[in-house]
């Protein structure tokens, strides 16, 4: 995982996704988990980005 990556996450949970997944589910799933909350959000943005 990048440095650009982490600083992604943190600021703006989908842009991180979606340099690392591109456009798909896992974009629409963080999508809507950082609109409700900012949090969880950044929790799923690592996890799926520390997976690969």
């Amino acid at each position: 995982m990048s440095l650009l990556t982490i600083i992604l996450n943190i600021i703006l949970p989908p842009l991180g996704i979606f340099v690392n997944k591109g456009l798909g589910k896992d974009f629409l799933i963080n999508l809507i988990l950082t609109l409700i909350f900012w949090l969880p959000g950044v929790i799923h943005a690592f996890y799926v980005t520390s997976k690969r």
